[in-house]
């Protein structure tokens, strides 16, 4: 199997996650659910993981750092802390459902979206400064396009944020553990993000990093091992938004994928998945009819690659892919929005994305498979 659909989910992970999972499930009780030493164990490894996470993300103390089950959930936390019925919210042009359907389920929302040119960080800047005003109660920006790799204007956006005081809500999901990514230096409000992409960890683990001064408003209520006399959620962090059982293999999990990006080091990452994208887009602009979507710009792009082929269906031509045993991910991606702002909200597009795991004989037999056609 040769599998490049990383931006969903990286299923090729250092064997140390597995290995890491794998005694939690023998060993850890609930952190902060007894004194006997599995539950002294699944707080180590906790607070251990709120650390490291703390250091890659730019936080400025382990309970900055809340364990959620994925980047929607984190997401929804920080965009229903800050939004409410009515409310004027700012989104780049390429977001996630996981930010435009959570929007659009809180009653009367104005959503301006922010997009200028196509894969334009200068343009997109400047529409983001004419519509940032002062009725504006949230600005929302992916890091990263999951459709096309773009990398949008973070730095510009949370400038803009911090001087006209608009909380800023910073989507990760395509960005954490291959670029830098820093809380603390956008000044951002929050930060949600997955653990099953670029950390290399397990499904079913995200992290929301909530920046100073904020009070975000928990989606799920119940026992922490806290204050457990109080009827209402604790008022500090973590344990204000995490309610139950940790998922401790989970989270074992992820500290072991984030020990692998700090031995890695983001930007030999970031460099490995660039020069393999470039060698794929490389190699399918020569295939008559493919036309790739990507930036002009190699600093604007990562690894994330978005193509079609004329007159052939991208989900046709996925799954003739996956009988070959390549696996991409075909259609829309969860992000209509980015389709609408690329032009192709009609097609769709065949995605590959690269892991630090992805070889360039991976990519090229990739090309040398779109070449060949849908029926060959």
């Amino acid at each position: 199997m040769i599998y490049l659909d990383c931006a969903a989910t990286a299923l090729q992970k250092p064997p140390e996650v597995a290995q890491a999972m794998v005694a939690a499930l023998r060993q850890c009780a609930s952190p902060g659910r007894g004194s006997y030493p599995a539950a002294d164990r699944a707080a180590e490894i906790a607070f251990q993981c709120r650390e490291a996470l703390a250091r890659l993300l730019g936080a400025d103390s382990p309970e900055q750092v809340v364990f959620t089950s994925n980047a929607t959930h984190a997401l929804n936390i920080a965009i229903r802390s800050l939004v409410r019925r009515g409310d004027r919210v700012v989104i780049s042009g390429y977001e996630h459902n996981a930010v435009t359907r959570t929007l659009v389920s809180i009653p009367e929302v104005s959503i301006q979206v922010a997009v200028g040119g196509l894969f334009d960080q200068a343009g997109d800047l400047e529409v983001f400064a004419r519509q940032i005003d002062e009725n504006t109660k949230a600005v929302i920006c992916t890091h990263v396009s999951n459709v096309f790799g773009y990398i949008l204007p973070i730095d510009g956006i949370a400038s803009l944020c911090r001087e006209r005081g608009v909380p800023l809500i910073v989507d990760a999901s395509q960005s954490a553990g291959i670029l830098p990514v820093s809380a603390k230096r956008w000044g951002a409000a929050y930060v949600g993000l997955p653990g099953h992409k670029g950390l290399c960890g397990p499904q079913g683990t995200g992290v929301l990093i909530c920046g100073d001064g904020q009070t975000p408003a928990p989606l799920l209520t119940g026992g922490t091992g806290s204050e457990s006399l109080n009827q209402q959620m604790p008022g500090f962090l973590p344990d204000r938004l995490e309610a139950g059982t940790h998922n401790m293999p989970g989270i074992a999990g992820l500290l072991a994928g984030v020990q692998f990006i700090n031995r890695e080091g983001t930007d030999a990452i970031a460099c490995h998945e660039r020069r393999l994208s470039d060698r794929l887009a490389g190699k399918l602009s020569l295939t008559p009819g493919v036309r790739v979507i990507r930036p002009e710009k190699p600093e604007l792009r990562t690894g994330v690659l978005s193509f079609v082929a004329e007159g052939q269906d991208c989900e046709v031509l996925g799954e003739a892919l996956a009988a070959r045993g390549i696996c991409l991910r075909a259609g829309l991606h969860c992000a209509p929005l980015a389709h609408c702002t690329a032009g192709t909200l009609e097609t769709g597009t065949l995605r590959a994305s690269i892991s630090p795991f992805t070889s360039s004989a991976e990519v090229d037999a990739l090309a040398a498979a779109v070449s060949a056609g849908p029926e060959k």
